[in-house]
């Protein structure tokens, strides 16, 4: 009979207790819902308001913005007007220097025209007292300076300094106009600048007659064949020198005549070992001694060539060894990667178990209605 009077209690204390609780709620929600719309007409009014400051204050900017643009407009258009009244002013002081300057230079080009006609008057007049190329190269000192300044001309712009030697005394005491140091077995060639011609320019004398051109022709061959034997006999000592000699005939037209009509000459230089050359021609066999001179220089370096080669064969051996290396390291790397990739997603599916299992009981005690000590008592 207690027992029974102890349920009955508890149940009425428990339906009292859930009637306050229902009551308590009630007016908690009307207290929410008032409260929920005081703060909504609040807000409208805070809305509203904030939308006529604002509606107020952009009005107020544009009005303050146009006038802001008016001034700046007003002052933008004095500046310009004034900018382009001193533009104006600039440009005709520029156009009267301009007109000035082109009037000095009128009469400065008028003052030179003049100077350069009595320059004019002063060349016609030295024309008629110029002495000819022909009459100049007579001498055959004059000649031969001509010779060896061309010469010397040729062999500087195409060979280095230490592949010749101008006025070079061999052992027999003679003087070679130019020396040409090619490498072995070639050796030292001499070249000989100076070339008779005064039976040349009788040759094409028209004042001359046949029989007297005839002449001249003889002559000059003999002049050509003695000249060959001169220079096949001083310059051709080997083995100070090579086995040849060149001869420079420094006029193009004389090398022309005497390969065109003179065939016996160059023949007989060619058994004398003389080898007759005319300023192309030079340039060409200088050409070929530089290509020489390189090729020469070239294979003196092959040794090193290879030694560096073979060192950097070496050096690319060592690069490929560290290569293989590093790509192991790499491959190593990539799969302890993986494998901590692996580690950490096992970590975090344990930790999300972890979680899961530790969120579970939390759950369950909120489902769970609380009892009083004596309904625990009542339980046993």
């Amino acid at each position: 009979m207690p027992d029974y009077l102890l349920i009955i209690t508890a149940a009425a204390i428990l339906l009292v207790t859930m009637a306050y609780l229902v009551i308590r709620l009630g007016m908690l929600s009307t207290m929410v819902r008032e409260l929920l719309g005081q703060q909504a007409r609040l807000m409208e009014d805070k809305h509203r308001d904030m939308l006529k400051d604002l509606h107020e204050g952009l009005s107020n900017q544009g009005n303050r913005l146009s006038e802001v643009l008016g001034r700046n407009s007003d002052q933008l258009r004095g500046t310009v007007e004034a900018r382009l009244d001193q533009i104006s002013g600039r440009v005709a002081e520029r156009l009267d220097e301009g007109f000035r300057k082109t009037n000095e230079t009128f009469t400065s080009v008028m003052t030179r025209l003049a100077t350069i006609d009595e320059a004019q008057k002063k060349i016609d007049s030295l024309t008629t007292n110029m002495v000819s190329l022909q009459e100049l190269l007579g001498d055959k000192r004059s000649r031969g300076a001509f010779g060896e300044v061309q010469l010397e001309a040729l062999v500087r712009n195409i060979l280095p300094p230490s592949a010749y030697e101008m006025q070079h005394t061999l052992s027999n005491s003679s003087r070679a106009d130019c020396v040409l140091k090619l490498p072995p077995p070639t050796g030292m060639v001499a070249v000989d600048s100076k070339f008779p011609l005064e039976n040349f320019h009788r040759m094409f004398d028209r004042h001359t007659d046949d029989t007297s051109r005839a002449l001249a022709q003889k002559q000059f061959k003999a002049d050509v064949k003695k000249h060959v034997d001169d220079i096949a006999g001083k310059y051709i000592l080997p083995p100070e020198t090579c086995d040849g000699a060149v001869m420079f005939v420094p006029a193009e037209a004389v090398f022309a005549e005497i390969h065109a009509y003179h065939s016996d000459i160059v023949d007989y230089a060619m058994q004398k070992q003389v080898w007759i050359v005319s300023p192309t021609t030079l340039m060409a066999v200088l050409n070929t001694a530089r290509a020489v001179l390189k090729d020469i220089e070239t294979r003196e370096q092959v040794h090193i060539i290879k030694n560096e080669l073979s060192r950097l064969g070496k050096d690319f051996a060592r690069f490929d060894e560290r290569m293989k290396k590093l790509a192991d390291h790499i491959r190593q790397a990539n799969q302890d990667v993986e494998e901590v990739h692996v580690s950490s997603r096992k970590i975090s599916q344990r930790f999300a178990r972890i979680e899961a299992v530790d969120l579970e009981p939390p759950q369950l005690e909120m489902e769970m209605p609380v009892m009083e000590p004596a309904d625990e008592e009542n339980s046993r």
